[in-house]
């Protein structure tokens, strides 16, 4: 079966799984896991994937929505205007957090909020300055932290809130009508794993290529390599 489980991933990051928890509710549970992982203190969803697959859905033509696995009444224009919506909410309370709140709630310990995801959050944003909240949305984590990140920095609200919606549009509607389009074609539905393992690969690689740069600077540097953990994503 084309949907068959994601066993390399645990069951709330297949996207599939995740849809068909929610039942008939499905519209409203992908809207509250766009929010969520916008920047709501929850950085480990499948937010790439889960996009992809619904554009899929919203075409009709994954074995999900033929047999009955996930209710599939997506119509492709609820999800274009209702996504982006969900994501400029859940970073614009990922700023209030940030501003109002601060960091204090990362721990080195924690087992979701950990201290590490948010100092490779504050290096990507210092790097790449406001431009990083749009390039933060296709790196799962970052796109979470990004705008704690920002509120903690105290980033003017106005450029924010602009890169924030400009980051959810190309994100959000990017992302769902591809997988819309390519889901129509056969090769693709019977290839659903191994692209939803692949995009969750491209999703992370930036993250690792950051940790392999400071790992060859600071042999160049002659000072301890940086353990591995610090560019893990998950």
């Amino acid at each position: 079966m084309v949907v068959d489980t994601l066993a390399l991933m645990p069951d709330f990051l297949d996207p599939i799984n995740l849809l068909s928890y929610f039942g008939t509710w499905a519209l409203i549970g992908l809207l509250v896991v766009v929010f969520v992982e916008s920047g709501v203190l929850f950085p480990v969803l499948p937010g790439d994937s889960l996009l992809f697959v619904a554009g899929m859905l919203a075409a009709g033509t994954a074995a999900a929505a033929q047999d009955g696995t996930v209710d599939a009444n997506f119509q492709l224009w609820q999800l274009v205007v209702f996504i982006p919506i969900a994501a400029v909410l859940g970073g614009q309370v990922g700023y209030w957090i940030g501003r109002n709140i601060g960091t204090a709630m990362f721990k080195p310990n924690a087992r979701f909020l950990k201290q590490k995801y948010l100092d490779e959050a504050h290096l990507f944003f210092e790097q790449r300055g406001p431009f990083a909240i749009v390039i933060a949305r296709f790196v799962p984590i970052v796109r979470t932290l990004a705008p704690i990140t920002a509120g903690a920095a105290k980033m003017n609200y106005g450029v924010f809130t602009l890169y924030n919606a400009v980051g959810a549009v190309v994100w959000g509607v990017g992302l769902t009508v591809l997988g819309y389009w390519l889901g129509r074609f056969e090769v693709i539905q019977n290839l659903l794993e191994p692209i939803v393992i692949g995009i969750v690969i491209l999703s992370v690689t930036p993250m690792l290529i950051e940790w392999y740069r400071r790992r060859k600077a600071a042999k160049e540097a002659g000072i301890p390599t940086p353990p591995m953990e610090s560019g893990e994503t998950t």
